[in-house]
């Protein structure tokens, strides 16, 4: 059946070493936090987290180099019941680590990656998988010279199907990289960030939606989140479609809101849901997740929306 087919997730997985602070540090300051975890973070790692969450089946695609951080990693994604048989062991470099600052005061969330040198995935690797398992591919905007290979993998794939069997495809523009704007035409759905919209001068997710459409292939949607003033969406109906944000009593911990909200479009749209429902859907969930700290123990207030 169509609705057993899974929803596969390229991009990055990272130890997040979070540190909850009531206010943020002062440069060359010593200060206690009032708490630290390990989490499994990175986006696409993130966004297979809620999908699960969600009740859909995904997998994960991304690099990881063996020793005790990538068991972690592992153990959670299986603990997620997130399939990692796409996974990549790298023979060079190590796991990318985050330190994560999570301020209670601001609800504010600075993060600093170390990439430690381990490769992104490649087309090479992409063209060893089984697509047919698949119904939807969602790459978070990386290595995108690659990852514009492997859309074009599927793209040929899907040639060879009928409409309703071919798999969807999605991309994420978060950061402001020139490399990554060359995703703009490859997917079906376009999520591109605040960040980058602001780069390109747009004021507004609607200015924005409106303002790069023209850079996504005909018949996409782009959609742009935007914190607490929501999201806004174009499809090729030309109308803009919004939804308010949907905040949470209390502001708690914004760290992987847009890796929420992305899982909560995509679950929604895979599922046949309207673009208005997914805006509305995505943008409550991540309020939803804002209000508490990472993800586990909250599935059933995701599913209660």
């Amino acid at each position: 059946m169509e609705t057993q087919k899974k929803i596969l997730c390229v991009g990055l997985v990272c130890l997040d070493i979070i540190n909850v602070v009531e206010k943020y540090p002062e440069e060359d300051s010593d200060s206690r936090c009032l708490s630290q975890r390990w989490q499994r973070g990175g986006n696409a790692s993130n966004t297979c987290t809620v999908l699960s969450l969600l009740g859909a089946s995904c997998a994960f695609m991304g690099s990881l180099s063996a020793g005790p951080v990538a068991d972690f990693i592992r153990a959670d994604f299986l603990q997620h019941a997130v399939d990692v048989s796409a996974v990549v062991w790298q023979l060079e470099g190590q796991t990318p680590c985050a330190s994560c600052v999570v301020c209670l005061s601001s609800g504010s969330r600075t993060v600093i990656l170390s990439d430690m040198n381990l490769p992104d995935v490649s087309a090479e690797d992409f063209s060893k998988i089984d697509l047919h398992q698949f119904k939807w591919i969602h790459w978070e905007g990386r290595n995108a010279d690659e990852q514009v290979k492997m859309i074009q993998k599927v793209l040929m794939y899907n040639s060879t199907l009928p409409q309703q069997d071919r798999i969807s495809m999605s991309v994420e523009i978060e950061k402001i990289r020139e490399p990554l704007f060359q995703l703009f035409p490859h997917g079906d759905v376009v999520f591109v960030s605040k960040d980058v919209a602001r780069h390109f001068g747009f004021q507004s997710g609607e200015a924005a939606v409106k303002g790069l459409y023209s850079r996504v292939k005909p018949g996409a949607t782009l959609i742009c989140a935007w914190a607490e003033k929501g999201a806004d969406a174009l499809g090729p109906d030309g109308v803009v479609v919004h939804s308010d944000a949907f905040s949470p009593e209390t502001l708690v911990d914004t760290l992987g809101a847009g890796d929420t909200f992305n899982a909560a479009v995509i679950y929604t749209l895979y599922n046949g849901g309207t673009l208005q429902d997914a805006l509305i859907f995505g943008c409550k969930v991540a309020g939803r997740k804002c209000g508490f700290h990472g993800y586990s123990g909250i599935t059933e207030r995701f599913k209660d929306e």
